[in-house]
């Protein structure tokens, strides 16, 4: 069962390598564009845009890199492989997510009161250009792996990158019918306001799977009151639950069975039945369990936690 379940995550992997090659070819191209476009125009707004396109790029390339470190195979002191470079990758991106953030909320403000000259028609431009190559590297990054934190990263910068597209278009349409420069700095405020929750969002979630907390989709209660009901067993202790990655979660626990059940069925179908049992009812291949038998059960020191 493990096996296949490596299997399946290389090549989700592969997959999703491919979809982020193309994606930072469009996004580099496009990132050229914009700046060119933010000169001649004078605006924040697609600066903004082309600013949070670099970082599109850098996260794509930190994803890229991420995913290739991560199918790399374990060895004798990394036992679990490289899979959590894909988590910190995730983190990084959302790092750099509220820096753009910071950065236009402070330019954002700062030019409301004192907007410089945009012209409108080019902004409207230069930012439906941004606005198609980011839907279409949307299109490409959704039919990835949608439980990958890593793809998640990346999809969340385009995303993010999009709306942004959308603003700034916006933007350059009230200026050239209204000519209010205003709308400029505005667009850029409520770009930086539509990617803060995504941010703190996606380094939620990051920071779940490095402090090795208990997936939010898997109540340990319920796998405890099923393991506890099966044949034998008359406790379940030192439970513990962790993502290695994103969609590989690893579970272990120390189970006390019956003496006679142990004498009659024997180790392996006990253990046959607790894989099968956690598998079958959450989803859970990567297990780790240690039988013991309820004579020896007052023997045991699992030591002190610090």
């Amino acid at each position: 069962m493990g096996a296949g379940h490596g299997h399946g995550h290389a090549a989700s992997r592969a997959e999703d390598r491919k979809r982020l090659r193309w994606v930072l070819l469009v996004t580099g191209t496009v990132l050229v564009v914009e700046l060119v476009g933010a000169w001649l125009t004078g605006s924040l707004a697609l600066l903004a845009d082309a600013g949070h396109m670099a970082t599109d790029a850098g996260a794509v390339v930190l994803a890229l890199g991420a995913s290739y470190v991560a199918s790399r195979p374990g060895g004798s002191r990394s036992t679990f492989g490289y899979h959590r470079v894909e988590i910190v990758a995730a983190l990084l991106n959302a790092v750099v997510l509220l820096g753009v953030c910071g950065y236009l909320g402070w330019s954002g403000v700062a030019r409301l009161t004192d907007p410089p000259e945009v012209n409108g028609p080019g902004l409207v431009g230069f930012a439906v250009v941004g606005l198609i190559a980011n839907a279409a590297s949307l299109v490409l990054l959704s039919g990835g792996d949608s439980s990958s934190l890593n793809l998640r990263g990346a999809i969340n910068e385009v995303f993010a990158d999009m709306l942004g597209s959308v603003l700034a278009v916006a933007a350059g349409v009230v200026i050239w019918v209204a000519d209010w420069q205003q709308a400029d700095p505005i667009a850029s405020l409520l770009i930086a306001a539509m990617i803060l929750p995504r941010a703190v969002l996606l380094i939620r979630d990051s920071g779940r799977v490095l402090l090795e907390m208990a997936p939010p989709d898997l109540d340990l209660d319920d796998v405890r009151h099923h393991l506890a009901h099966a044949p034998g067993v008359v406790g379940v202790h030192d439970l513990h639950a962790w993502t290695i990655t994103s969609g590989m979660t690893s579970l272990s626990a120390h189970v006390t069975v019956r003496d006679d059940v142990l004498e009659e069925q024997g180790v392996g179908a006990v253990l046959d039945a607790l894989g099968d049992c956690v598998a079958t009812h959450f989803g859970v291949r990567h297990t780790t369990f240690q039988v013991e038998p309820e004579s020896h059960e007052e023997h045991e020191d699992l030591g002190e936690m610090h």
